[in-house]
């Protein structure tokens, strides 16, 4: 007897998506490679090679309206909560050149010292309880610290500012937008970066908002708005797809036994590049077509959304084979989880140098553990993909 398919439908709203997005992407890729949804009014690309040609291509796949579908996070004024990540060349160029004037290398390397410091201020705690949650405890903290340090934000208001950023993250099961909460919580960051941007002109510091104020070329200057902007971001963005990376690599670690051995045997960089490969953070980013693309025999007109599913990309076979594996011996060197070309993602160091030192002092310090998956909780985002609880038991050596 034939069995029914059920009808192939794609939402990044769906809750049932959040949950596990894969089988989906798999049909995505060999049945609709470009995927139109009529309801919600976009297209999709889903194959690794379509995703890298438009990530490349920032002339026909604009940026311009934002990297969000959400009604209210896309338009002409997303740059004000997005920063460069919603801009053009040369708009885009310009404000990426001066923002890269105090997001240094350099000071990105100096502060892998601090993330240790930070890194065992929490982690010390939590592994003294033997149980504790993994996000709550340890990988929600560090990552909102580490920012935190960069801006210049003081230890009393971090906790504040990782509280009001989970709610801007988080989405309503129904509701295709930024929810009523998300929305104050929106208002709140921008008034505390008022303050803080308020207070380094008066007294300034060695820390990467005083750096942005100075930042110069040709006489060119960032304004007060470019700087919130951005400073928004790095707290919303950096910190939450940090976090999730973290989480994504502990919980598949505890999956595959055998891969788990390989990491805490010393493989912490294939670690993170097969946990960035196989489930990363950032599973979608929206573009707009600045003129109309015949693409597999269909049309798509100038100006209409187009997403392209990063964690789709990661999983197709084309590029990497077994993909539904998790495999720490893979070559990752294909993934874009941090995107390509002009938009490729400027804290792709940081990230990775904090889940560095993080995993490391893991390591070193759990001779095993174990995940309660019942009490595991999942993000709900458009956007992002993680967990937002993970209760962990460790044993310490």
């Amino acid at each position: 007897m034939r069995r029914h398919r059920v009808r192939l439908r794609y939402s990044p709203f769906d809750y049932a998506v959040h949950e596990d997005p894969y089988p989906i992407y798999a049909r995505l890729r060999e049945e609709a490679p470009l995927y139109r949804d009529e309801e919600l009014g976009f297209w999709a690309l889903s194959r690794h090679a379509d995703v890298v040609a438009a990530f490349r291509d920032s002339e026909t796949y604009s940026s311009a309206n934002g990297v969000s579908l959400e009604p209210t996070a896309w338009g002409p004024h997303a740059h004000r909560t997005m920063s460069f990540l919603a801009m053009d060349h040369p708009r885009h160029t310009r404000m990426r050149a001066l923002v890269s004037r105090g997001f240094t290398v350099r000071r990105v390397r100096d502060l892998e010292p601090r993330i240790r410091e930070l890194t065992l201020r929490h982690l010390e705690p939590a592994l003294e309880k033997g149980s504790f949650d993994l996000i709550a405890d340890f990988a929600g903290k560090l990552p909102m610290d580490v920012i935190c340090e960069l801006m210049g934000v003081p230890g009393a208001d971090r906790d504040e500012l990782r509280a009001l950023a989970d709610v801007v993250v988080h989405r309503e099961e129904g509701l295709n937008d930024v929810p009523p909460a998300g929305m104050e919580a929106s208002l709140r960051l921008v008034a505390y970066f008022e303050e803080l941007i308020a207070e380094r002109r008066r007294v300034p510091r060695d820390d990467l908002t005083s750096a942005l104020l100075r930042a110069e070329i040709d006489g060119d200057r960032l304004t007060d708005r470019d700087v919130i902007a951005f400073l928004f971001l790095m707290v919303v963005a950096g910190n939450e797809t940090t976090t999730k990376l973290l989480g994504n690599a502990w919980y598949w670690a505890w999956r595959n036994p055998d891969q788990r051995a390989a990491a805490f045997a010393g493989a912490i960089d294939p670690w993170i590049e097969e946990t960035l490969r196989y489930d990363t953070s950032s599973q979608s980013i929206a573009r707009t077509p600045t003129r109309d693309l015949e693409l597999y025999g269909s049309r798509v007109p100038a100006g209409e959304p187009m997403v392209l599913i990063v964690g789709s990309a990661n999983r197709d076979p084309r590029v990497f084979p077994d993909p539904d594996r998790y495999d720490l011996t893979r070559d990752t060197s294909q993934l874009v989880s941090f995107g390509s070309g002009r938009h490729f993602c400027l804290g792709a160091s940081l990230a990775r140098l904090e889940a560095r030192v993080a995993l490391t002092e893991l390591v070193r310090r759990v001779r095993t553990y174990d995940i309660d998956p019942e009490g595991a909780r999942r993000v709900h985002s458009a956007n992002v993909r993680g967990f937002a609880t993970l209760p962990t038991t460790v044993k310490v050596p």
